[in-house]
């Protein structure tokens, strides 16, 4: 079922996979050169908030979590990252370290392209420019939509919301006529939530006992998306 209509989900997506689409071809030779493809397994990290910036990263299958860690050693995750995003060219274009840490949310491979090659060909570039400008702007306009929607909202609509974004993030890699599956743990889920462990139990039980969602393990199967959205209150807290 598609969300048009019923769910603005550009609000909470970033749009970097369309960065490196379609580059020339001399560009796309040079992002390449030194270009190395790892993988990872789940919860493996990826880069940690204040390493140094040396490359960026493209998701070639997979899902990885965007976090901060506070004082106390608490996760909480700002961001899920899909097959074809970027990550860490803020801070290669900033020139600073990374202000985040990236870890697999699942088995991922990942290619990396280090800083100088990057840098090269966006100083070269005619293309490359525009495209991370616009994409940071959007990525800003998230994160503060994100901020602003969940300074107000109570936990049971943020997990409504993060349910929905989930669900689309899994939907794109689901083969067509398939159930749409979110793996993910409670543990991180509630990192995603803001919450504790026991709140995202019993809110699932209850959405489950409401007949809006299943579960097996793990996984969540949305069931009735459209109360879900009802549940979520998006509509008063989002333009």
């Amino acid at each position: 079922m598609s969300l048009t209509g019923l769910f603005p989900i550009d609000k909470w997506n970033f749009k970097s996979q369309s960065i490196l689409t379609n580059l020339p071809d001399d560009e796309y030779e040079r992002l390449h050169a030194h270009m190395l493809e790892q993988h990872y397994q789940k919860g493996e990290s990826i880069f940690r908030e204040g390493a140094v910036a040396s490359g960026i990263f493209f998701i070639k299958k997979g899902k990885v979590k965007k976090y901060k860690v506070d004082k106390e050693g608490k996760e909480q995750i700002i961001y899920v990252a899909n097959t074809g995003e970027l990550l860490g060219y803020h801070a290669v274009l900033a020139e600073e370290r990374y202000t985040d840490s990236a870890a697999a949310l699942e088995a991922c491979a990942i290619t990396f392209i280090p800083r100088e090659d990057f840098l090269n060909v966006v100083e070269q570039s005619q293309v490359l420019p525009r495209r991370l400008l616009k994409a940071l702007s959007h990525e800003f306009a998230v994160l503060s939509n994100s901020i602003s929607v969940f300074a107000q909202r109570s936990v049971k609509e943020r997990l409504a919301i993060i349910l929905i974004v989930l669900r689309e993030k899994f939907k794109a890699e689901t083969v067509a006529g398939s159930e749409i599956t979110i793996n993910i743990s409670r543990a991180d889920l509630a990192n995603m939530v803001g919450t504790g462990s026991e709140n995202i139990v019993r809110f699932l039980k209850e959405f489950r006992m409401a007949g809006i969602l299943h579960t097996q393990g793990r996984k969540i199967f949305i069931t009735d998306v459209k109360r879900l959205i009802g549940l979520s209150g998006y509509s008063n807290a989002l333009p």
